[in-house]
């Protein structure tokens, strides 16, 4: 029988045999890595386009803008598009997938525009107050704190 001392030694050496036999692959799995097809997923993208293009004709045009009309389809087309850019072995996104997907978003959502709000600031007078009246609270608490804490005779 060994000392404890000696498997602790041994420990971190198998350890490191292990992680080598992992990182050389030889612990049973097999790498392979396919080369992105991306003529076969521009061949089969479209496909997603026309889907969706069909999905969107059951949407009136005018509630193109609001998402929440559509949602379901557009995550149709999302995977739909995932789908295919994984079977051609290309990762998603990538640019050519990205390129499809700006086109139809150019065809469907191009008149929709986002309506940024302008913010202002208040006008001086409530600007003014909004800046005092925490300060004033601030101070008078201080001043609270430490008056009390002089009259200790009061809190007996």
């Amino acid at each position: 029988m060994k000392a404890p001392g000696c498997r602790r030694r041994q420990l971190p050496v198998l350890l490191l045999w292990v992680n080598g036999l992992m990182t050389l692959g030889f612990a049973g799995a097999r790498q392979h890595t396919n080369l992105c097809n991306e003529s076969l997923m521009l061949e089969k993208l479209p496909a997603c386009g026309k889907s969706f293009e069909e999905m969107m004709k059951k949407v009136d045009s005018k509630k193109w803008c609001n998402l929440t009309e559509f949602i379901m389809y557009y995550d149709n087309f999302t995977q739909c598009t995932e789908r295919e850019a994984n079977n051609a072995s290309c990762f998603w996104p990538n640019p050519l997938a990205e390129g499809f997907i700006t086109g139809i978003h150019k065809q469907f959502f191009s008149n929709c525009t986002s309506e940024k709000v302008h913010w202002e600031d208040p006008p001086d007078e409530i600007l003014i107050a909004l800046i005092l009246i925490p300060v004033m609270l601030t101070c008078a608490m201080i001043t609270l704190v430490v008056w009390c804490s002089k009259r200790s005779d009061i809190l007996v």
